[in-house]
């Protein structure tokens, strides 16, 4: 079911997120991002020779984040094309900070913490939330197919993030067996 019917309004801004997940041959996990701003409305832009105009991308960012099954970071490339400020640019190179990291629980805190506000790109650091849910789209079957293959199984890192993913769940029951809780039950 589509949202409601809106209030009448008028169209001012528009973000485009795209990720996409790839295989490598080498076993590592390319996630890619791009980011696009786009207005309705054009409006002085001293960097982009004077004007940027109704439609053309204020931002158009494009990040690579390298990982393994096991979300650890291997790699990362971001370019900044296009930007309302020159200096914008320069916030690509701090993003090599989280190599080594590993996507789970306080990760992004941790991203913040080595990135730093004042050295890189607030929309960068952002797009890493896409990626990290995109890692694990582009991964889950060959984790589940890796886990499969392991002689005593864990609970997957899936359950309980979510209300079709909770372990008292019909989902859960069904896929997970093992780690189904009776409703009610839950520690």
């Amino acid at each position: 079911m589509p949202l409601s019917k809106p209030a009448e309004r008028e169209h001012i801004h528009t973000r485009k997120v795209i990720c996409e997940g790839f295989k490598r041959a080498d076993g590592l996990w390319d996630i890619e991002a791009y980011l696009e701003d786009t207005k309705t409305y054009g409006f002085d832009n001293e960097h982009r020779g004077g004007r940027i105009e109704a439609g053309e991308p204020v931002h158009g960012l494009y990040l690579r984040v390298t990982l393994d099954l096991d979300f650890k970071i291997h790699d990362v490339e971001a370019a900044s094309d296009l930007t309302p400020f020159g200096v914008c640019t320069s916030a690509t190179e701090p993003m090599k900070k989280i190599i080594g990291m590993s996507i789970g629980p306080g990760w992004m805190r941790k991203v913040r913490e080595s990135v730093g506000a004042r050295t890189s790109c607030t929309h960068l650091v952002e797009m890493l939330t896409h990626i990290a849910t995109a890692a694990y789209q582009t991964m889950h079957y060959a984790i589940e197919q890796r886990a499969e293959a392991e002689e005593k199984r864990g609970k997957p890192r899936i359950i309980d993030t979510c209300v079709a993913l909770a372990s008292d769940s019909p989902v859960v029951k069904k896929q997970w067996p093992e780690f189904y809780v009776e409703p009610g039950n839950q520690q």
